[in-house]
């Protein structure tokens, strides 16, 4: 771990005063100023193919990190330092000490990788070049996820010229796409990571202009099932009727996996209702591009069907294709079958569950080899602590309205490693990409506004959050 540099001697540009950034018309006039600053500097960002996935060249990783600290440093970060792990790419790791003792320290966290481009002939314009679309926005691979929140921390720093009212520890890293070994090291170094709350910053709102706190992830977890019937395929006509096929017996035992609604059918597997705020029937069939004709599956809320209860997927067959078919019994074949699962269910209790199904299936009398895969916990953020107080004040602050409050089914392992590093801080989810930013698709696209607004409700809540402490401190004075 070595330090990646200091401030320039004539420092940071110099901030409001704190009475000033007290008042909300002045944190978004001040960040309105700065907007075009990190619109330029989100731009040079999303130009570079930072992909981590093998097979990608490892030059962009490194430039994408190099650049953010430089970033770092123009904004008066005084202490940056690269953590370099085996098997994954540089972690960017850097404080602003707390201005005063008995203030609050923040964790801010981010990721400067994307996810490959995939096919270039579905974008409208090349993934890598940053483009202006439609009201007001950028388009371009990874400036949503995750290089629109990495602006924001920025941005907040670039507001308060370096000096926050609060502690600042940013943890940006490299390869949080692909998969890296750094989900486990939090808690291998906890005073490194050590805080009062942090806020990860790898998500967004539900919808444009709604303020979003997520509380909830699911966790993940992947089994293999795979059926030998025969040494080689055998002619369909002479065979077929009596000799086993090795894809109707895997498919006979994955229709089990669901009910005649379509909800999951394996027992043991977590499901409670979704009282919070979840997307109507209209938005999930665009978001998710379902054609007209056809019906959802499974029942109850979208929210518990998303969130709170679980989702089996057949990710992947392995099975003769279609073009090159032979009239011929299928004598082997293997289906990946990816499980999301409660936030509060523990992760191997779940697999288990899925994989004590599957290896319970006979079908035709024939048993199935099912191997175990990789595993990943949820997580659910506790609220009504003085940091989740003062985000619901700095998200109403930033877009206009009470907050909403989500869980969502995709994973984000490190936050699991960094609870445990700090068991006493508040988690926070929210960031500047929304549910319509097309992540992981082609076309991906952040607002301008939601990262604006996202800039707004990070410095107010710092504000808020330090004067929580400063109060709470002055009432145990008192007493």
């Amino acid at each position: 771990m070595e330090p990646e540099g200091r401030t320039s001697p004539e420092g940071p540009e110099t901030p409001e005063s704190a009475e000033t950034l007290e008042r909300p018309e002045t944190l978004v006039s001040r960040a309105d100023a700065l907007m075009e600053g990190l619109r330029a500097d989100l731009e040079r960002l999303a130009a570079i193919p930072s992909v981590a996935f093998p097979g990608f060249p490892p030059e962009p990783v490194l430039e994408a990190h190099d650049l953010i600290v430089s970033l770092l440093r123009e904004a008066g970060v005084p202490a940056i330092e690269r953590i370099d792990l085996p098997g994954t790419a540089p972690v960017i790791y850097a404080e602003i000490p707390p201005p005063e003792p008995g203030a609050p320290t923040v964790l801010l966290y981010g990721h400067y990788d994307v996810q490959p481009a995939g096919d270039e002939a579905l974008w409208l314009s090349p993934p890598f070049r940053p483009t202006p679309v439609p009201g007001g926005g950028l388009r371009a691979r990874g400036v949503a996820d995750d290089k629109a929140n990495v602006i924001a921390h920025l941005g907040m720093l670039r507001l308060y010229g370096g000096r926050p009212p609060v502690g600042i520890k940013l943890v940006i890293e490299g390869q949080e796409e692909y998969g890296s070994p750094f989900d486990d090291h939090p808690p291998s170094d906890p005073g490194r990571f050590a805080c009062d709350a942090m806020v990860i910053a790898d998500l967004g709102n539900l919808r444009p202009g709604t303020p979003t706190l997520t509380t909830g992830l699911r966790g993940t977890c992947e089994v293999l099932v795979e059926v030998r019937t025969l040494a080689e395929p055998r002619h369909s006509g002479a065979f077929g009727g009596a000799a086993p096929d090795a894809l109707l017996v895997l498919l006979r035992a994955l229709s089990t996996l669901h009910d005649a609604g379509g909800d999951v059918a394996v027992p043991g597997l977590r499901r409670d209702p979704w009282d919070g705020t979840t997307h109507t029937e209209e938005e999930f069939r665009d978001l998710a591009s379902v054609q007209d004709h056809l019906p959802l599956i499974g029942t109850g809320s979208l929210g518990e069907r998303l969130w709170s209860g679980p989702a089996v997927t057949v990710i992947g067959l392995d099975a003769p294709g279609v073009d090159h078919a032979a009239s011929a019994v299928v004598p082997y074949a293997r289906a990946k079958v990816n499980l999301r699962f409660h936030p509060l269910q523990d992760p191997y209790e779940a697999r288990a569950a899925l994989v004590d199904h599957l290896r319970a299936q006979r079908p035709f009398g024939i048993p199935l080899t099912v191997a175990p895969g990789d595993t990943g916990p949820g997580f659910e953020a506790r609220t009504g602590g003085p940091a989740y107080r003062a985000a619901l004040t700095a998200l109403k602050e930033a877009w206009g309205t009470e907050a909403s409050f989500v869980a969502t089914g995709g994973s984000i392992p490190l936050v699991n490693g960094l609870a445990q590093a700090a068991p006493d801080a508040e988690v926070l989810l929210f960031g500047a990409q929304d549910g319509m930013c097309n992540l992981h698709a082609p076309n991906e696209r952040v607002l301008l506004s939601e990262l604006r607004n996202t800039v707004v409700a990070m410095a107010a809540f710092v504000r808020e959050y330090a004067a929580d402490f400063a109060a709470a401190r002055a009432a145990r004075n008192l007493g």
